[in-house]
This record gives structure tokens, sequence and C-alpha cells, in this order.
């Protein structure tokens, strides 16, 4: 018997809100509401904020749905639609995000920051650990959103370079060179961190 693929499933789904299943979509919206929600807040601060354009985003999902084709993934075609009305949300508040010129850097897997970091697990670092955490999180706030989206959906939620091309409606050559930026400005951050968890390591 074939596997069904999360895709698969999704696009069964799909298929059946179209045709008048609300209860088919009800499912889809529970299995990417937090996920939605953890990418806004990547763009917006304010946990109300985050909640309305989560809701708006589905709203404008479920009424666009009759022209879905299934061309791409139900999440990256969601993830789209999430983005865009985070950024038109912003911009009505006139809080338009930060966006960065695009350059073709081919090198975006050249750095990969979480792999540089110890792994070590006794007590006497556990306290070092939550302060690379902490950077990590914070650094990633203070990034332009286009870097902090792409980092957010690579490194969160896990999506190939192909899907998040797709979801941020640009080039792949683009997308390995924001994740490339991000991984380049958090590593800068944790190099002092690094340094004291473990001095013997060089990068």
């Amino acid at each position: 018997m074939i596997q069904r693929t999360d895709r698969d499933i999704d696009q069964e789904l799909v298929v059946r809100a179209q045709a008048g299943d609300k209860r088919a979509f009800e499912l889809l919206v529970v299995k990417y509401q937090r996920r939605v929600a953890r990418l806004l807040s990547r763009l917006i601060r304010d946990q109300n904020e985050i909640e309305d354009v989560s809701q708006e985003s589905f709203i404008k999902a479920y009424r666009a749905l009759p022209s879905f084709r299934g061309e791409s993934a139900f999440y990256t075609w969601l993830y789209r639609i999430a983005i865009n009305t985070a950024k038109n949300h912003l911009s009505t508040l006139g809080r338009r995000p930060q966006l960065l010129a695009d350059y073709e850097d081919e090198e975006g897997e050249s750095l990969d920051a979480a792999a540089q970091i110890p792994d070590y697990h006794t007590p006497e670092t556990e306290l070092s650990n939550r302060q690379i955490v902490s950077t990590v999180n914070a650094v990633v706030d203070e990034l332009p959103s286009e870097l902090r989206t792409a980092i957010t959906l690579r490194e969160m939620d896990g999506l190939s370079y192909e899907d998040i091309a797709a979801v941020m409606n640009c080039p792949i050559g683009t997308v390995r060179s924001r994740i490339f930026r991000a991984r380049e400005a958090i590593a800068s951050k944790l190099r002092p961190l690094l340094d004291i968890v473990g001095r013997d390591k060089r990068w």
C-alpha cells in the first residue's frame, strides 16, 4: 500500500473543503494555526495583533480556496497569505517591515550556526546554554523581516529552500542569501558565548 504524504492529506482536505466540507477546512486550521502564529510572531510583536492577523489569514485562505489548484503545497500557499496579510497590517499601521535588497549569494549553506554549538550537557554549562538560546532568539527578533522570515521557515518549520522561495515569492538564491546573512548575524553574537562554553573549540 502506498503511504500518503502530509501533502497528500492536506490536498485531500482542500478538495473536501472546496466541495463545501467546512469541517475539512477546520482540520487544516487546527493543523496550521500554531505554525502560522509562530511565523507571524517573527513579524508582529503584539500577541493580540498576531491572533487578529492569523484569523484574517485563515479567512482569506478560506475565501481564496476555490482558486487553489494544488500547484504548490497547501502550507506554502497559506504561509504566503499570512506573510502578505502581516505586511499589509503593518503597512496600515505605518510600521512597514524593513526590506532588504536581494542578493544572489549561493553560499547559504556555508555557515550553519547551530552545528557550531558545542554539545555539552553538564550542570556547569546550563546557564551558558540558556544564554545561547536567549541570544539566538534576541538576534532573530532584531533581524530585518525578510531575514527573520527566511530563517524561521528554515530552522523552526523545516521548510526546504524551494518551499521558502515559494512562500516568500523570491528566487532560491535570494532565500540562500537571506538565510546565510541571518546565520552570520547569529554566529557573530554567539562567538563570545561559545568561547566561554568551550575555549578549545575553533571557529
